[in-house]
């Protein structure tokens, strides 16, 4: 009897625990990436790669709530004016739990893009499957992915720039470095680097 009590109780805690545990480490350089079906705020579907013409996409998980990414969203805006027109348009992504955060509710998300007149769409990850799939742990966190045929590859991922409080005093811009270099088809440099940023708030 208590042999099975134990068991139970052990049981229960790894389900409790299991909830807390991080995605495992996603996509490296190189590998295809998952192509995505999301809900915009819009209401509609939208799929990674729907567009013909893209060469490739600025895949940003990101929230409404961090205020790192609060710090680096006029620097979203700016990547997808500069990059959309030359093929290389933003997608972001929020994976948040709206029981955990309130404020990453799917209606909150159509006022933030509305006040802040977002350019790009801001896709609901509802079951949390597309950035567990990516490996993305904070926010915001960048994964550039380029077209090689009906498929997307991982070019870079990880920050957007290396100063995540002032864009001011930022001197390494990662993403439009990779970019630039993808245009020109040359090499991407520096294909990683470490995204500082809030944790995502996984399902419990």
């Amino acid at each position: 009897m208590k042999k099975t009590i134990f068991l139970s109780m052990a049981g229960a805690l790894f389900f409790v625990l299991s909830s807390f545990i991080l995605p495992a480490d996603g996509y490296k350089v190189g590998d295809k990436v998952m192509v995505f079906n999301l809900k915009n705020i819009d209401n509609k579907m939208v799929a990674l790669g729907q567009d013909a013409s893209a060469k490739g996409y600025i895949i940003v998980f990101t929230c409404n709530t961090c205020p790192v990414a609060q710090a680096y969203e006029e620097r979203m805006l700016d990547l997808n004016k500069t990059y959309a027109p030359k093929g290389f348009p933003v997608i972001a992504i929020n994976a948040n739990d709206e029981k955990r955060s309130p404020g990453d509710s799917f209606a909150q998300m159509k006022e933030r893009a509305k006040s802040n007149n977002y350019g790009f769409p801001y896709l609901l990850d509802e079951t949390q499957e597309v950035a567990k799939t990516y490996g993305a742990k904070s926010t915001p966190t960048v994964y550039l992915v380029k077209r090689e045929g009906n498929d997307f590859v991982l070019a870079y991922h990880g920050a957007i720039d290396n100063n995540s409080n002032d864009a001011s005093a930022a001197n390494v811009h990662y993403v439009k470095q990779a970019i630039d270099a993808l245009l020109a088809n040359k090499p991407v440099e520096i294909t990683s680097a470490k995204a500082i940023g809030c944790g995502i708030k996984w399902k419990m």
